[in-house]
């Protein structure tokens, strides 16, 4: 184990549930409509501009796609303006495991919300790389930002674990052929059979340090 890259959004942050009132919100101002979870776990994983054209064509939103993604984001920002919703031991999970190897984020939230993050939790001293999916390529499930983020370490992408908790981010982890450590969102749980081929599955990324020891054990 050369290095641990983990997802944002599900896995240090608790913002899913966020990002799905802000769209919604979006949505019908703007004329769309919203398949309930259908909508939601469609776009898990996506890229912004991903899902911006997704509200535009499949979702009937009457405005173009970089639009929709500006209101999106600026309502994130706005919401997170007080502080992001910080999943329980995030912090000092990532801390820990910086202390034992390299870690990198590998997510598909906006580049402005990854460095926000990053900044009011202080973890900008320690991850050495954080990637947006919509600078490095296809959104998850395409394994393209791990990828990159295991190329902007110089590591394997073999010889790193992934931590996720979406369906779509756990097939992008295992797409790039890292070990993968699942987190269930307990919102939006990932599919069954797609969760069975992570290496481990914990209940709160505050257990992952553990787990690393485990895997990196004789």
């Amino acid at each position: 184990m050369d290095a641990v890259v983990f997802d944002l959004d599900g896995v240090l942050v608790d913002s899913e549930r966020t990002w799905d009132e802000v769209r919604r919100a979006v949505t019908a101002e703007h004329g769309g409509t919203w398949d309930g979870e259908n909508t939601t776990r469609a776009m898990m994983g996506m890229s912004t501009p991903e899902w911006a054209e997704y509200l535009a064509t499949a979702r009937g939103v009457r405005l173009p796609p970089d639009k929709i993604a500006q209101l999106v984001v600026d309502g994130m920002v706005h919401r997170y303006s007080e502080g992001p919703p910080l999943l329980p031991g995030a912090v000092e999970a990532v801390r820990a495991t910086a202390e034992r190897c390299p870690v990198a984020i590998a997510s598909s939230s906006p580049p402005a919300l990854i460095t926000e993050v990053l900044r009011v939790t202080g973890l900008d001293d320690v991850v050495k790389v954080a990637l947006s999916s919509e600078l490095t390529g296809a959104g998850k499930p395409a394994p393209d930002v791990y990828l990159a983020a295991a190329k902007g370490l110089g590591v394997d992408p073999t010889k790193c674990v992934a931590v996720e908790d979406s369906t779509n981010g756990i097939r992008a982890a295992l797409n790039a052929g890292m070990i993968t450590v699942a987190v269930p969102n307990e919102h939006f749980p990932p599919d069954p059979q797609v969760l069975a081929r992570a290496a481990k599955v914990i209940t709160g990324v505050r257990e992952l340090p553990a787990v690393l020891d485990l895997l990196s054990g004789p």
